[in-house]
């Protein structure tokens, strides 16, 4: 246990990162669950343990490059469920850079027989940075020879900005369906480099769920009369944050061990400057097998930024596993339908 969360603290310390005004995202949401929500801290019922990559427009200069690790448990005694998540963002021009730790705490209250509500909180702490060595500001432009970072900028700008970052959600499902919602950054820090001018990270709402749909079974080809799962899970997730809002709505398809997905991103109803707000489609293949989860996915860009971007590519990885008292089996406890991916 301690050489795991040492191997969390080095990746979050090594790991190149970076951020930008408004938040990461991440197309295969559900396979960072600590970040889309924390009611989904220790729903598995077992300890778990996950990594996730994400490099967005490696094409171009402005790339946007994440990473983030993350460890979640669930104490049965107690009903409740404690993650660990650390994330790191990069972006390329500037090298602007955000790096966090995060504390997610849920507590499983079973409503009825078919329905359980989870509600989560997440406290965490931010350190963003810029490298001002590479911009370059207008008196740093000599008009006959051109620009001269050699020349004093005379900006009086802070290194780093450090806050506390507080959210809240909720997760109510059953064996089938599930929604859930979260409001991150509730305390609205403030993010800016410059004191003088103070700039608030606005909140973000998620709302997200979907529904599980059985097709039917197949016989197991390593274990003698266990069946494997064949499913249709369609899913959505709607966020918005400031003037910024985004859908992300599609489905998987389950075939074990395979699962395959297809999702559209963009506001359709919500024209942007005239034009349809359509982002990108999203791709998936993944694997489950043995408690471990792999999965890729690529976005197709669909605005006018074009696929001369080089889209998204974006890995998960995730491995659930019995941690505590070997002849102490965990309960039955009752686990959310939504996917690993």
């Amino acid at each position: 246990m301690l050489r795991f969360f040492a191997f969390l603290l080095a990746l979050w310390i090594i790991l190149p990162s970076s951020s930008r005004a408004q938040d990461i995202q991440y197309s295969q949401f559900y396979a960072a669950p600590l970040y889309l929500n924390p009611s989904f801290a220790g729903s598995t019922g077992l300890a778990r343990a996950g990594l996730n990559y994400r490099n967005q427009w490696p094409s171009i200069v402005t790339s946007f490059v994440t990473y983030s690790g993350y460890f979640d448990y669930f104490f049965e005694d107690y009903n409740s469920g404690v993650g660990l998540l650390l994330t790191s963002d990069r972006e390329g021009l500037a090298g602007l850079t955000s790096n966090s730790l995060s504390f997610q705490y849920a507590y499983q209250l079973n409503l009825t027989e078919e329905l359980t509500f989870r509600p989560g909180l997440h406290v965490g702490a931010v350190l963003r940075d810029i490298n001002f060595d590479q911009l370059l500001f207008p008196n740093q432009i000599d008009p006959t020879t051109g620009p001269d970072p050699s020349i004093p900028s005379g900006e009086n700008i802070g290194g780093n900005v450090f806050f506390l970052d507080i959210g809240l959600g909720g997760l109510l499902y059953s064996n089938r369906l599930w929604i859930g919602g979260s409001v991150s950054h509730i305390n609205e820090p403030n993010q800016a480099f410059q004191e003088e001018e103070p700039s608030k990270l606005p909140m973000k709402v998620s709302i997200h769920g979907g529904y599980k749909l059985p097709i039917g079974t197949r016989a197991g080809t390593t274990i003698p009369g266990i069946s494997r799962e064949i499913s249709l899970t369609p899913t959505f997730q709607y966020k918005f944050q400031g003037e910024f809002d985004q859908l992300d709505i599609g489905t998987y398809l389950t075939y074990e061990p395979m699962v395959f997905g297809l999702w559209y991103r963009g506001v359709p109803f919500k024209p942007l400057e005239g034009n349809p707000n359509n982002e990108s489609l999203i791709f998936l293949v993944g694997v489950s097998t043995n408690n471990l989860n792999i999965g890729y996915s690529f976005d197709y860009t669909l605005s006018e930024l074009g696929i001369q971007s080089g889209g998204a590519h974006e890995i998960s990885l995730s491995y659930n596993f019995f941690l505590g008292d070997p002849r102490r089996p965990p309960k039955n406890v009752r686990k959310i339908p939504c996917p690993k991916f």
